[in-house]
């Protein structure tokens, strides 16, 4: 998959990807294009008017740092966030995620080698993500086969339906 990137420091929160404001209309209406018009909106307020579908973000550690706050995948991948690969994750970020069906990736060394407006091309099925502008290439930790179809499925609900179903 080929993508624009987006690069984003150290301990990005759940409150910068998504803030707590947003959360009462959102539980009242579950409108997850609403929120993707928030998102990252603490970070850089015209982010959710840029970001693409299929568009990337590359960042530091600790991503997904702070609340439990599983409306932020949400924002994210309704935003057209494909994936996230970031030199580490908050852990209940990282779960979350590959509960709603964002792929995130863990990748050392890889905020160094991207910029903005960048284009990678991430394999996850290989785990590596080659930046298509300088040529540099990271090897990310490969998702295991379980967490890549549920992925796949479009998030753990769906995963289990399908798997339920057969």
């Amino acid at each position: 998959m080929m993508a624009r990137v987006w690069v984003f420091n150290n301990n990005i929160s759940t409150d910068d990807i998504i803030a707590g404001r947003y959360m009462p209309k959102f539980e009242a209406t579950h409108d997850s294009t609403w929120l993707a018009s928030h998102v990252m909106e603490n970070i850089d307020s015209s982010f959710a008017s840029k970001v693409a579908k299929g568009d990337v973000i590359i960042a530091g550690r600790n991503f997904g740092c702070g609340s439990s706050r599983e409306e932020a995948p949400i924002a994210l991948k309704a935003a057209g966030i494909s994936a996230v690969v970031a030199e580490s994750f908050a852990r209940i970020f990282y779960r979350n995620s590959i509960n709603r069906g964002l792929t995130v990736l863990t990748c050392p060394g890889v905020h160094e080698g991207f910029k903005s407006g960048d284009t990678a091309k991430v394999d996850f099925q290989e785990g590596v993500v080659r930046n298509l502008k300088t040529g540099k290439v990271f090897k990310a930790d490969l998702l295991p086969n379980f967490v890549l179809k549920i992925i796949q499925a479009g998030g753990l609900l769906p995963h289990l339906k399908q798997t339920l179903k057969r």
